[in-house]
């Protein structure tokens, strides 16, 4: 039988479609593209925003219209935080949370013997996370889950519901999964988790003892994918900047570069706290790159404190920044609270963020020039253009006829265009 997926949301979502399918794999399934009729089609969703909901639901009905006779399956945040809602869709032939996944094929099983809907939404349980994934299909890096969970609960966030408290994964398990991707021929895993920062928190571990581990599997380059700002020790930074395959690119999620807005959203840190972290890592780490979440129209930010945050953001000068409109969201303290801005202030604001971030992020382009990088590339883009990144996360083009992709080479860097650069071999 065939079984194809559609993934929505962050890293961690695609990790997890990577477990889905090997167990289908395992099984006996051939996972297949989406438009091949498939006999099964599983919805891995997302719950960060309403809108978010909204393109579940709307990608539920519209492979239920587009494979009647398929077994559809949704699976994700979205029914782990909405289980009531995500049982009135009743396309969905299977319901699962993000915490029973793994009981998949017990479910399509079941589904197929009896023909009645299977409805497996259970709360996550205190335990380590064990999960491992012996491959990344189509990619030329890996997605390497370490951690789930959050307790941080931000006044805007739903997530801490979706994904239940700080787990990580054992550091043996950790280099387990890498060895095997290391023999598949992956050169770069990324770590991901919900909290990464928080890694290891419930056992004494941070993630500084988790990079370790990856370093010793031999790997070519280790990358971290988003982490909290506030949960950085000194200790951590250290240990981090000894690890020489430890790609010098951090991604830390301000939200607000406003004092007045960070308390409101419930963040662990200030700005004095943020500036200086990244002075540390600028000091730590040669040429690293900064990038960011932004968030601008947070219920009850004024003129004032979004000009702070704009200027916050400029002083910092990230290489790279996502700038996003506040949207309530559904069971979270901030849906209560007084001073929403309109759509026509978010719009205005989000643009002036955009630009100067946009201008920040070509200086810091423009200041890579010249130089020369070693380069994963990737993928062939158009009109023959190879893309990669260096190891601070600049991405690059290179025209070639010989295939570049999944291959480290040395690049230099001639010029900017647009967000990105492009190279000669």
């Amino acid at each position: 039988m065939k079984v194809s997926f559609f993934t929505l949301g962050c890293k961690v979502n695609q990790y997890e479609t990577e477990l889905l399918k090997e167990e289908f794999l395992k099984n006996d399934y051939i996972v297949v593209e989406n438009d091949d009729n498939p006999d099964i089609f599983v919805i891995n969703s997302c719950t960060v925003t309403a809108e978010s909901d909204r393109k579940t639901r709307q990608m539920v009905r519209k492979y239920r219209r587009k494979y009647p006779n398929s077994i559809i399956v949704l699976t994700g945040c979205m029914p782990q935080a909405f289980p009531k809602d995500a049982e009135k869709l009743e396309s969905a032939d299977i319901v699962l949370g993000n915490g029973t996944n793994y009981r998949v094929i017990e479910a399509v099983n079941n589904f197929q013997l009896t023909g009645q809907r299977q409805i497996l939404v259970e709360k996550h349980k205190a335990e380590q996370v064990k999960k491992t994934i012996d491959n990344f299909h189509g990619r030329t890096k890996a997605f390497l889950k370490i951690e789930d969970g959050c307790d941080r609960f931000c006044s805007y966030c739903i997530i801490p519901f979706a994904r239940g408290r700080v787990r990580s994964k054992p550091i043996e398990e950790i280099k387990k999964e890498v060895k095997t991707l290391v023999e598949k021929g992956f050169l770069e895993v990324v770590l991901i988790g919900i909290n990464l920062s928080a890694y290891g928190k419930e056992t004494g571990l941070n993630l500084a003892d988790a990079v370790e581990a990856v370093a010793q599997t031999g790997i070519a380059r280790i990358r971290l994918g988003s982490m909290e700002p506030d949960q950085f020790s000194d200790e951590v930074i250290e240990r981090l900047s000894k690890i020489k395959s430890l790609c010098p690119q951090f991604h830390l999620s301000l939200q607000s570069g406003c004092d007045n807005t960070l308390k409101k959203m419930n963040r662990h840190y200030d700005t004095a706290f943020y500036a200086d972290l990244v002075a540390k890592l600028r000091k730590k780490f040669e040429n690293c790159s900064i990038t960011t979440d932004i968030m601008v129209g947070f219920a009850g930010e004024s003129e004032q404190d979004f000009e702070d945050s704009l200027n916050f953001a400029k002083k910092i000068a990230f290489a790279k920044a996502h700038v996003f409109a506040y949207s309530v969201r559904q069971g979270t303290a901030a849906e209560k609270f007084s001073g929403h801005i309109t759509k026509e202030q978010k719009h205005l604001r989000s643009a002036k963020m955009i630009e100067a971030t946009k201008k920040t992020q070509n200086e810091f382009l423009n200041s890579q020039l010249g130089k020369k990088f070693p380069v994963l590339f990737e993928n062939r883009g158009e009109e023959g253009f190879f893309e990669g990144y260096t190891p601070n996360y600049t991405l690059v083009k290179v025209k070639s006829d010989e295939n570049l992709s999944g291959k480290i080479i040395d690049t230099y860097l001639k010029s900017v265009e647009n967000d990105y650069v492009t190279g000669e071999i």
